[in-house]
């Protein structure tokens, strides 16, 4: 068997395309632009890359792009004002502080002083407990493009025995809420679970969301099974020239492609469809904030 490649950059060019004609369609018809801020606290490198995809992307899709880059040193009440500002501007839809932040400074305080009809990243404890609870939330992006990427490949989902390896706030546990949300049979297993191998086995979804390199192999997966692999973990590459590295996931993509009926790469699977769904969320958020119907198939 050799298993289908979900290729997340080719949907995630997807994503984006019909978020750029739903765009296209909110200026012309209600001269509205979404618009997104991003707020970055230090100089981070990884974060700084981030950053700048995102609002080339952000400007690419027609919207409104706002970057706020503020001093490692900081000061949290400063933070917060500047979070204050863009809650009260209505030209902003989407809000997002970039992660991780300086040590001095509370993350969950912050994330919780966002408007949560603006927090695009679907961090604030009012989404969590509204998406918990089947309500209608801003959807963390990650698991929001993962649920995406199964429902293009399988059509409906219910019925499936799901397994999500991980159970972060960010990734395993709104991914297994969305996948309950859809009628999945749903675990969620982890570094204490008894038994791993084979409780992964059973699964017919399995989503890799534990951040360790390579941590699954193809003999934990069952013959046919969808592998999500959400991890992105580097390696040393001395193959490539001194310290060189590779980027490889949770799974072992070779031995599980061989015994998988699908698999997402990594990269080119989960990673770009993150900036798709962020993209897909600023939409949405314009459309509830104007009370317009929601874009169809970019929400959870």
């Amino acid at each position: 068997m050799s298993a289908t490649v979900i290729d997340g950059k080719a949907f995630a060019a997807k994503v984006r395309g019909q978020v750029a004609e739903h765009v296209t369609r909110l200026k012309d018809k209600h001269e509205i632009t979404p618009g997104l801020a991003v707020v970055l606290v230090g100089e981070d490198p990884a974060s700084q890359v981030y950053v700048r995809s995102k609002g080339k992307m952000t400007v690419e899709v027609g919207m409104k792009s706002v970057e706020h880059k503020l001093d490692a040193d900081t000061s949290e009440a400063d933070l917060l004002a500047v979070i204050d500002k863009l809650n009260n501007d209505a030209s902003i839809h989407g809000i997002l502080v970039q992660l991780p932040l300086p040590g001095h400074l509370n993350e969950d305080l912050v994330i919780n002083s966002i408007d949560p009809a603006k927090d695009v990243d679907g961090f604030h404890i009012s989404n969590v407990g509204l998406l918990g609870t089947g309500q209608k939330s801003m959807v963390p992006c990650t698991p929001l493009g993962c649920l995406m990427m199964l429902r293009d490949h399988h059509g409906s989902l219910s019925g499936m025995d799901a397994v999500v390896i991980g159970r972060s706030n960010i990734v395993g546990k709104p991914m297994a809420q969305l996948l309950l949300g859809d009628s999945c049979t749903v675990t969620i297993a982890h570094s204490r679970t008894k038994d791993l191998p084979e409780v992964v086995k059973r699964a017919d979804i399995v989503v890799a969301a534990v951040g360790r390199p390579e941590m699954v192999p193809g003999d934990w997966i069952k013959p046919g099974a969808t592998v999500i692999d959400v991890g992105i973990n580097r390696l040393d590459a001395p193959e490539k020239g001194e310290g060189k590295t590779r980027l490889v996931g949770d799974v072992e993509y070779d031995s599980c492609a061989a015994v998988a009926g699908a698999i997402s790469p990594v990269p080119g699977g989960v990673g770009p469809m993150t900036i798709a769904c962020l993209l897909a969320n600023t939409l949405t958020a314009c459309c509830r904030a104007n009370g317009l119907e929601e874009p169809a198939g970019l929400t959870a």
